[in-house]
């Protein structure tokens, strides 16, 4: 719809006066939730989001941290009212093109914003929050305090909402800038490419930008007394990595960034980032994540660690998810090609003979087999797809012949770059480069909580 002078004016007017109704009921209100099947009150309806660009104070000592956070978007709906994702500190103020809002804090990460004059549709429209006050210990769920003093922001699916406000969905990826003054003895990492570290008096103050889009998980800010490791691939890419105190025991690993890069790259094909690196936390945390550009890594890190968060940077974050249903693209790929393709490719490992012992052990286990790889359920997307995920995808694999499968899911990769896809997306994706029906064997695998039979267990050179 375009609107006239005239016509947007008596819109306005419209949505000024219109009666209070409930949220999800006001066509002239963003939905303060997108209905995620795992997550329904995640993401905001009624705008698009193009760029963040997040300033914050913070003091590792009081943990006190000042932040203001500027949202550009794009009305997608007459917005008389709408949502953001948000559980930091006190919000002190909102405003809407530079104009002062209302606002109310609902919900557990609910922050609704009614602008002064409404915002109509197709139109740009900034979002500017100031907030302040201690930011919570998470611990590995959002913002963490780390042993050092420092601190770091990891979790998924959730993470972003404990330090700024955001459309906290993996709908509505954007670019990301970031602000950071900390006292002048820390250091400050983030995602992208630092461009300003400037230390005046007692303060230091680092910007980082990310140029490409991404999600609210695959953000963070790492704050500690780091030293760094500075690496470049033969294109030019420049590698960022940095140490907490007590993590330069894997600076040895770290150092085989490129060569892990070029491999993976060849897999599938160019690496979708202006930059890279990592970032370890010397936090006794349960996980890494695959953090865009630099993902967060563990005291616990290995090699088949490293490996796996840089297959993420294209299966995850080049490539979203559409849905957490689908988290089988992020997670099958990323353990596949750590798992498989690293030892076979790398290391001359029989990877055909790990997949036949793997399934002589399980086979005969009921709860290996009973979480769904297409559809594991809410509270449970992050288990049957790392250790059943590489097994469908070398199945797969042969059941395509590698040509096939390769070429596929370079070419899957290139046409969803910095966008989003799903698990049905993939399954008529592959069956397109199929002459063979696919159905029985990709709902064997993907939709079966018993194991598949002996057909689709040993397809192609598979077969015993």
């Amino acid at each position: 719809m375009r609107l006239s002078g005239l016509g947007a004016a008596a819109l306005v007017a419209v949505l000024i006066g219109a009666q209070p109704a409930l949220a999800h009921a006001d066509p002239f209100v963003g939905s303060p939730g997108l209905g995620d099947p795992y997550y329904p009150e995640d993401g905001n309806g009624g705008y698009d989001v193009t760029h963040y660009e997040v300033t914050i104070d913070y003091d590792p000592p009081s943990h006190e941290l000042v932040g203001r956070t500027r949202v550009d978007a794009t009305a997608t709906q007459p917005l008389r009212a709408f949502n953001l994702d948000f559980d930091g500190p006190e919000v002190r103020a909102v405003s809407v093109n530079d104009l002062p809002a209302t606002f109310d804090r609902n919900g557990e990460h609910e922050l609704t914003v009614t602008p002064l004059i409404p915002v109509l549709p197709g139109l740009p429209f900034t979002v500017r929050v100031d907030y302040a006050g201690q930011a919570a210990d998470h611990e590995g769920e959002g913002w963490t305090y780390a042993p050092s003093g420092g601190a770091f922001v990891a979790g998924e699916p959730h993470s972003a909402t404990t330090w700024y406000p955001l459309n906290d969905t993996p709908l509505d990826k954007a670019t990301f800038t970031l602000h950071a003054t900390v006292p002048a003895e820390w250091e400050v990492v983030s995602n992208g490419v630092r461009t300003k570290n400037i230390v005046r008096g007692d303060k230091r103050t680092v910007s980082w930008e990310s140029r490409k889009p991404g999600l609210g998980y695959l953000t963070t800010v790492a704050i500690d007394r780091f030293d760094y490791l500075e690496q470049r691939r033969a294109d030019g890419t420049p590698l960022l990595s940095a140490f907490a105190p007590e993590a330069e025991g894997n600076r040895e690993t770290e150092q085989r960034l490129p060569e892990i890069l070029d491999f993976a790259e060849a897999l599938y094909g160019p690496y979708p980032f202006e930059a890279a690196g990592g970032i370890y936390v010397d936090a006794e945390i349960a996980f890494s994540l695959e953090t865009q550009t630099r993902p967060i890594y563990a005291p616990w890190t290995d090699l088949n660690t490293v490996v796996h968060e840089i297959a993420h940077q294209w299966w995850g974050d080049s490539v979203s998810v559409r849905r957490w249903s689908d988290i089988c693209l992020n997670e099958c790929f990323a353990s596949y090609t750590a798992d498989y393709l690293w030892p076979e490719r790398m290391e001359g490992e029989d990877v055909d003979a790990r997949y036949r012992a793997t399934i002589a052990r399980q086979l005969d286990d009921p709860e290996f087999w009973d979480i769904p790889l297409a559809d594991p359920g809410a509270g449970r997307e992050f288990t049957s797809v790392y250790y059943r995920g590489p097994l469908f995808l070398h199945a797969l694999r042969k059941q395509l012949g590698d040509a096939v499968f390769f070429g596929a899911v370079r070419e899957f990769i290139a046409t969803h770059a910095y966008g989003n896809a799903s698990m049905p997306d993939f399954r008529t994706f592959v069956q397109s480069k199929s002459p063979v029906d696919l159905t029985g064997f990709l709902h064997a695998w993907l939709d079966e909580t018993t194991p598949p039979t002996h057909e689709y267990l040993f397809p192609g050179t598979l077969r015993v």
